[in-house]
């Protein structure tokens, strides 16, 4: 009945994963008991779990990263930890256990971490940049967002029922298979990304058509802002790409349970199929997460730079070269494998070339603060942090490009230094910056920047301390994924001071905890009512702090690019006033559809992972029903009357 589930399928005699599941489970209960006494589960339904604001889902996307940035990271400590006393000795962890840890890390902080602060700050800030009052599809997002949050639930639940996968977080064959993995570990990797990924599928189908058609009057393509530029290459590449991985998951899951062979060499399928499939995915991918991290540190070297960004055009056409060349590259991932000479030739001068657009961002963000009024605080500082960092992992990139290097290199601890570096000093890093510049327009009120400056120079001290001493590493000879390795080898020093630099980390991230706690408790004292940083340039800064459900009381018109610094500049400084008359505007309604939807997908994917064919069969059929129900609602959309909209402006402005 129960399928492959059995009472022994949760580990009792493991005191690692079941400290971990003890953990989360007190901390969902106290968050509920504080939640019950404070009587907010009506408030909490109705204004954030059904929302389809763009604005809150945005924040929720946000919220769930950093919570699993804290899981991915626990994982990271334990393999630096692990690799820092195992020389001569197995080390505190069994292999199988560091198999599905170090799997787990990478697919937590692809998936769960990097893409929801990128898809969050999209939510948050590209409609307000192109004078949208929401997304073109709501309920759509809504939707796209809970089921990202079952992908993650599936994720997390494998740490107390049955096991992850001991694959790597790309889960080749012969690996993937049933004959090598005949537990439940890889089929929790299957669902909790095909059921992610679809909603990320959905939310870049929605952006995409949000920014080619509700741009507001005057909003020429090229009039838009850099981020929305590149948020629109990253729903572009999700929609070319992701597709690809969706198919990959099913051609593996097809294997694994009605027994075709597409990727078994020995019966007639391919195992360079698959390497050939994710990474087609795979390498997107990895631009999908840094081009809206290139458009974060646009808009913020421009704005403190008090100039308008050097060279608009060319970043524009530079990310659109970087979007085109992202599916020309996917092969250097594997000039080990025997593509041959010229294969690997092609692939490598594209690489190489991809490396050209990128650098001509880097100079333009220069040349932006070159004679500009530079103010340092925390949004420039991680972006100076990150053109130190990333042209590291560039120009060690470029070295990776040649195959020759790459085959020597390839599966060493520098090209784990490499990914680190581009990674967490591009995407991490960006991501941090637009957190910390656009915090006060989501919020209302302003970061502390004493912890957040605490937390910048522990990340980047951290930073270099953790992944440097692994590109010594990588040259003296240490694979990946080893678990332990002989005194000899001469590693362990440098795996101590790797170490040093993931606890300075860990204590950067506390900081940051600290200094979210410290900015709520005093947001009265921080209160940012005008949103505006120094000089805001985009539509977005024209809006309160935090804005309306309905972002602009008035539809605005763009004349310029760089559009409230103008306005402001034709009023002496001050921010525009508006005269025109206010009218009823139409929104769409909260709904718990996507929540239930969601719900069913997650009893589906369960029970796909264990073999519960019933249960399976029940959650599919209330997916379809949920969403049929959802089809032939009436009451989806209200109208805010004139009169409500006019008292609420005049309110604001009476604040500010």
């Amino acid at each position: 009945m129960f399928g492959k589930l059995t009472w022994d399928s949760i580990p009792w005699d493991n005191p690692l994963p079941m400290g971990a599941v003890a953990m989360m489970v007190a901390v969902v209960v106290i968050i509920g008991v504080l939640i019950t006494r404070a009587g907010k589960w009506s408030y909490l339904w109705h204004e954030w779990i059904t929302s389809v604001d763009h604005k809150k889902i945005g924040i929720m996307y946000m919220l769930v990263a950093f919570v699993m940035m804290l899981r991915g990271f626990s994982d990271a400590i334990m393999m630096r930890l692990q690799l820092a006393i195992a020389s001569g000795n197995e080390g505190y962890l069994p292999p199988e256990h560091y198999d599905q840890i170090f799997t787990a890390h990478g697919v937590i902080m692809i998936f769960f971490v990097a893409m929801p602060l990128v898809i969050g700050l999209i939510n948050i800030v590209v409609p307000q940049q192109i004078g949208a009052r929401d997304v073109a599809f709501p309920f759509l997002n809504s939707l796209s967002f809970w089921l990202f949050f079952v992908g993650m639930a599936l994720v997390n639940i494998s740490l107390g029922v049955g096991e992850f996968a001991k694959t790597g977080w790309l889960a080749y064959p012969p690996l993937s298979e049933l004959g090598t993995s005949p537990g439940v570990g890889v089929d929790y990797y299957i669902w909790s990304l095909q059921i992610a990924g679809v909603g990320t599928l959905m939310t870049g189908i929605n952006f995409f058509v949000t920014i080619m058609k509700m741009r507001c009057p005057g909003m020429t393509l090229m009039r838009m802002p850099i981020f929305t530029w590149t948020a629109l290459f990253t729903n572009i590449l999700i929609i070319a790409a992701f597709p690809v991985l969706t198919v990959t998951l099913a051609l593996l899951a097809l294997d694994r349970y009605i027994g075709t062979h597409f990727f078994t060499a020995t019966a007639g399928g391919d195992q360079m199929m698959y390497v050939n499939l994710i990474w087609i995915w795979g390498h997107p991918e990895v631009y999908i997460l840094i081009l809206p991290a290139f458009g974060v540190f646009s808009e913020v070297v421009s704005t403190f730079s008090r100039k308008k960004l050097f060279g608009y055009t060319s970043m524009v056409y530079a990310s659109a070269v970087i979007a085109i060349l992202a599916f020309s590259v996917w092969l250097h991932h594997f000039f080990t494998m025997g593509s041959g000479a010229n294969v690997n030739a092609f692939f490598g001068i594209a690489t190489m070339i991809i490396s050209i657009p990128t650098g001509v961002k880097i100079f333009n963000w220069l040349f932006t603060i070159f004679r500009g009024r530079l103010k340092i605080n925390l949004p420039i500082m991680w972006t100076l942090a990150f053109l130190s960092t990333f042209t590291i992992g560039g120009m060690t990139g470029v070295l990776l490009s040649v195959p020759g290097a790459d085959f020597l290199l390839h599966n060493s601890l520098f090209l784990i230094a490499h990914f680190h570096n581009v990674i967490i000093g591009g995407v991490v890093f960006g991501m941090f910056a637009g957190y910390s510049y656009w915090f006060p327009k989501a919020m209302g009120y302003t970061l502390d920047e004493k912890w957040g400056k605490r937390a910048f120079w522990l990340w980047v001290s951290g930073f270099y301390l953790a992944f440097i001493p692994l590109y010594a590493l990588g040259f003296m000879g240490m694979t990946r994924r080893l678990s332990h390795y002989d005194p000899s080898t001469g590693w362990q020093p440098l795996l101590l001071v790797a170490l040093s630099g993931a606890v300075l980390i860990l204590f950067g991230v506390l900081c940051q905890v600290t200094q979210l706690y410290v900015s709520i408790r005093d947001r009265h004292i921080n209160q940012d009512v005008t949103g505006d940083p120094w000089d805001g340039r985009t539509l977005e800064w024209a809006t309160s702090s935090p804005p309306a459900n309905y972002n602009f009381p008035f539809t605005p018109v763009v004349e310029d690019r760089d559009c409230f610094w103008s306005e402001k500049e034709k009023n002496n400084g001050q921010r525009p006033k508006e005269t025109r008359e206010y009218v009823d505007i139409h929104m769409p309604r909260n709904t718990g559809a996507g929540v239930i939807i969601s719900a069913f997908s997650l009893v589906f994917g369960f029970a796909m992972i264990w073999h519960i064919w019933w249960l399976a069969g029940l959650g599919l059929l209330g997916m379809f029903v949920s969403f049929i129900r959802r089809c032939f609602e009436t009451d989806v959309d209200y109208y805010i009357p004139a009169a409500e909209v006019e008292a609420t402006e005049k309110l604001r402005v009476h604040n500010v």
